[in-house]
């Protein structure tokens, strides 16, 4: 008969498996440091001794690291797509940002459809909160905190969307935009027109989704993407522009 003995679950295999959880949900972050191991056992109301076997676990894994005098963390290996030398190969090439542009907009446009069908209510207040406090952000003159939000907002769309391969995916690329190896994001917002465009394109993606629009959450997304595309296009045109008019005045003045 194809019967097996039911045997108790040890508590460090509950505890192992809810940190996998919440580390695959993307609730645990890489980087992210865990409670005490005193509060940690009491939250999840097991022994200190079982909690440190599900931990040893984990780290013996690769999902948690221990830091002397600092606590442990989850992984922050868990946060990269990408090996050291392909970053930087991206960093130098300029057909690797409208890729990347691309991608965004095929990813994220899927990303804000699913969200708009599958997000709970509690996922869609979350989006259109962020996007409150980017208005409020775009009023201050500098405009490190409206750059900084808009990844937020955009993340968020992604953990609505509620597939955590997307997810993972996507925080990855979203990391290389932060370190700046795609294009450097504040530039954008430094251009006061620039800066009311994309409020407004990133009002219309909330709008779309609150209001439970696939299709009208999708075209956002992309007209946004499509924006962003054409401004970087401007912004390395009118750099080139510049050096060759830097190199002509440099010869003027030699004459």
């Amino acid at each position: 008969m194809p019967f097996l003995k039911v045997t108790p679950e040890k508590l460090s295999s509950s505890v192992v498996r809810q940190i996998e959880q919440l580390i695959l949900r993307g609730i645990l972050r890489p980087g992210e440091r865990l409670p005490s191991e005193r509060d940690l056992a009491d939250k999840l109301g097991v022994s200190r001794p079982s909690l440190r076997d599900a931990i040893a676990d984990l780290a013996a894994r690769g999902l948690l690291v221990s830091r002397a005098g600092s606590g442990i963390f989850v992984a922050e290996m868990l946060g990269s797509a990408f090996s050291p030398a392909l970053t930087q190969l991206f960093s130098t090439h300029d057909e690797a940002v409208f890729d990347y542009i691309s991608f965004r907009r095929d990813m994220e446009g899927l990303a804000a459809e699913r969200a708009a069908v599958f997000g709970s209510e509690t996922d869609l207040k979350l989006i259109d909160t962020i996007c409150r406090k980017m208005e409020a952000a775009h009023q201050k003159r500098d405009p490190a905190d409206e750059a900084q939000l808009d990844a937020e907002f955009h993340m968020a769309i992604i953990e609505a969307s509620h597939n955590v391969i997307m997810l993972h995916m996507l925080r990855s690329m979203f990391d290389l935009l932060r370190q700046g190896v795609f294009y450097n994001r504040q530039m954008m917002f430094k251009n006061r027109i620039t800066r009311d465009q994309l409020l407004d394109q990133h009002r219309a993606i909330n709008a779309a989704i609150q209001a439970r629009d696939p299709a009208a959450a999708r075209a956002a997304v992309a007209a946004h993407l499509t924006f962003v595309e054409q401004a970087f296009h401007d912004q390395m045109r009118a750099e080139k522009h510049e050096s060759i008019a830097r190199q002509r005045l440099e010869q003027e003045a030699s004459r």
